[in-house]
């Protein structure tokens, strides 16, 4: 069964950490760009954060940049979110999605992912 599972989300305070994982199974992630997206209550899901299948390019949302960092680890088979300095507009359902082929770039386009998960909530409040 293909599969990709999000864990790592919760409820944290106003400047905290928190680190997401995506870990796929029954398939390998090598061979394709991964993303993370959000989505609000009442807002659109939006791109957070690319990396490409090779891992040599990344791509933020502007409100993340110098917050958020994407890596990944092959051995693992697993994509990271590591975010710091959260704020309460970070409040979302996180999703990460990859593509079906190599990516030299990874666009944050969610049309461009036909695979996702089932998400994990991130809550940042005091």
């Amino acid at each position: 069964q293909l599969q990709l599972v999000e864990s790592g989300g919760g409820l944290v305070q106003p400047g905290g950490s928190l680190q997401l994982s995506c870990t796929a199974s029954g398939f390998s992630l090598g061979a394709s760009a991964i993303a993370w997206f959000r989505q609000a209550p009442g807002k659109e899901r939006e791109g957070v954060s690319c990396i490409s299948t090779s891992g040599s390019n990344t791509a933020y949302l502007d409100d993340v940049k110098g917050r958020f960092t994407i890596a990944r680890d092959y051995t693992k088979n697993t994509v990271y979110l590591q975010m710091t300095n959260l704020k309460p507009e970070d409040t979302a359902t996180y999703y990460c999605a990859t593509t079906n082929s190599f990516y030299q770039y990874c666009p944050l386009l969610s049309s461009e992912y036909p695979n996702w998960g089932q998400g994990t909530q991130v809550t940042v409040s005091s």
